[in-house]
């Protein structure tokens, strides 16, 4: 299984700035260990016209050229670096270069992105341009350029935090359905309503979790049928999370993503995973839930492979 990392484009923050940077050169190293069946690979950046498929003209050149207001820059969280311009290109590139191997190999993931805050004119919440949108979009794209035929895709967003840039982003768009499964009482506090939103009470366990999830996913079967599924794989839903709020144990986190990939898989539906947010009191709790989520889509891309090589 293939999965692409930009963490070598290090992000300059202030002391005491409350992103989690180290964890994603953890997770690498942790990946690199502890499952040897998962490829690591760098990406090259997303191009401008690339995002102007989903981001106004305005807003790119205001990132890519250090114009934006102060205002925006709080909105997103990080201060204007010309490293931070390299993380964000990158990351973007790194889940397109994921989703294009999806669709040939049934599953792939990028150690980052998950960034469903940056609408089109803006970013916020950490994020500057929405990865997933903008691969939806270009995978749309360049697949009826190959088949003459509609890809439709279903965006599964997990993390804690409501996706309302990408809500925002597919709003009008019949050809991708956005299901968010979130904590209703949780940032952002104005939600930007999606094709289906779930919205959780504080303290949310388990079991009642892992219900919603498997009514969402029915409803999402039944009203939409998606050809690619970009799965945003949060670990804020875990109980030691510092801004999650809700009680998700490892083990009812690594149960969630076994029943996204076997949704997928029993339709035969590629899935590309992202990381989304992960903010554990402790980092290496984080990095452990989102090294589980990868032994989870290794093992989905394995039945993928196996599955491949028997004879129809």
């Amino acid at each position: 299984m293939r999965a692409f990392y930009c963490d070598h484009h290090r992000l300059p923050l202030p002391p005491g700035h409350s992103f989690p940077i180290d964890k994603y050169t953890r997770l690498r190293t942790c990946v690199a260990h502890d499952l040897p069946g998962i490829r690591l690979c760098t990406a090259g950046p997303v191009t401008e016209g690339e995002l102007a498929l989903v981001h106004t003209p305005a807003y790119v050149a205001a990132v890519l050229n250090n114009t934006l207001s102060a205002q925006a820059q709080r909105e997103i969280g990080f201060p204007w670096s010309p490293q931070m311009v390299q993380r964000s290109l990158h990351s973007v590139g790194a889940t397109i270069a994921a989703a294009r191997v999806a669709l040939a190999e049934g599953v792939a993931a990028n150690l980052a992105g998950g960034t469903h805050h940056a609408s089109a004119a803006c970013g916020g919440g950490y994020c500057v341009f929405n990865d997933v949108a903008v691969a939806a979009r270009l995978m749309q794209a360049e697949w009826h350029w190959h088949h003459r035929r509609l890809l439709r895709v279903a965006v599964i967003d997990l993390d804690v935090h409501q996706g309302n840039g990408t809500a925002a982003i597919f709003q009008d768009d019949t050809t991708v359905f956005t299901l968010s499964l979130h904590g209703e009482h949780n940032f952002p506090f104005r939600k930007v309503a999606g094709d289906l939103d779930v919205g959780l009470p504080d303290g949310c366990t388990d079991a009642p979790y892992l219900a919603a999830l498997e009514e969402a996913l029915a409803q999402l079967w039944a009203r939409f049928e998606p050809g690619l599924v970009f799965y945003i794989a949060g670990a804020d839903p875990y109980r030691g999370d510092r801004l999650g709020r809700l009680a998700l144990s490892p083990e009812g986190l690594a149960e969630r993503d076994r029943r996204v990939f076997a949704a997928c898989h029993a339709r035969r539906i590629p899935v590309t995973m992202t990381m989304g947010g992960g903010y554990g009191k402790v980092v290496e709790e984080t990095v452990a839930v989102q090294l589980s989520s990868f032994g989870v889509a290794l093992a989905a891309w394995q039945r993928w492979a196996t599955d491949s090589a028997v004879p129809a």
